[in-house]
């Protein structure tokens, strides 16, 4: 089962949910606004890709935070800010994908 986590109005997670709908791919989608990740699932997506590599550091909430925030990112800040998770997130078993890249996806898929 593929799950994509994101945000309904992210242009990213179009492109992504269009991809997947084209190619037939069967798929679940969880929107970030409407229901939020809980600890424990946000905790295996950090623990699948990383912190980092989670964080968009582009968005305006990111900019928006304070610097002792942006400086020590955690699982808080990241369940209490939902739009500081990058997306899509594209989860298939015990494998994740971060973003959209057609080529990623041929991939992954």
């Amino acid at each position: 089962m593929i799950i994509m986590y994101g945000i309904h109005n992210c242009d990213n997670v179009r492109k992504a949910k269009k991809y997947l709908e084209k190619h037939g791919f069967d798929f679940e989608f969880v929107d970030f606004r409407k229901n939020p990740v809980n600890n424990v699932v946000l905790q295996a997506i950090i623990d699948i890709a990383g912190l980092d590599k989670i964080v968009n550091r582009r968005s305006t909430t990111y900019r928006n935070l304070n610097k002792n925030d942006k400086n020590e990112i955690n699982i808080e800040i990241l369940l209490s800010n939902p739009t500081l998770i990058k997306r899509p997130l594209l989860v298939k078993g015990s494998e994740m994908l971060v973003g959209f890249n057609e080529e990623e996806y041929i991939n992954f898929l």
